[in-house]
């Protein structure tokens, strides 16, 4: 697991591989990754839109932007937690993301990023 604060909001990963599928011809490696966001500061906040950055070891890297997580915008009140479990596919069995979330502090007004830790996606036959 890895973790980090920023401004308060403390975001928890762990990631895990699922299997190898082909999409369009080619082998992919599938992975899943469960994420727990935590709010510790004593404002109320809520996740806007998110910036993910997915690199694999063939030196491919895919930029993804959009708003909330997976469908949803969750508001927290402080001390309140938001998981969500989500996915992705790499042309290799080894890479990382890594990215921010956008957050509005609901009773100042203002916006802020909160950095996602750099983690690594790796099938266990990969590192052997």
């Amino acid at each position: 697991m890895v973790q980090q604060i920023t401004k308060g909001i403390k975001i928890s990963v762990i990631s895990r591989f699922e299997g190898t599928l082909i999409n369009k011809q080619k082998e992919c490696y599938t992975f899943s990754y469960t994420i727990t966001i935590e709010n510790q500061s004593k404002n109320t906040v809520q996740l806007l839109t998110r910036y993910w950055k997915i690199k694999d070891a063939l030196k491919h890297t895919e930029i993804v932007k959009g708003e909330g997580v997976i469908g949803v915008k969750p508001v927290l009140s402080p001390g309140e937690k938001h998981t969500y479990s989500s996915g992705c596919l790499l042309t290799s069995p080894i890479g990382s993301m890594e990215g921010y979330y956008t957050f509005i502090n609901l009773d100042a007004k203002t916006r802020f990023r909160v950095r996602i830790p750099s983690f690594k996606l790796h099938a266990a036959f990969a590192l052997n």
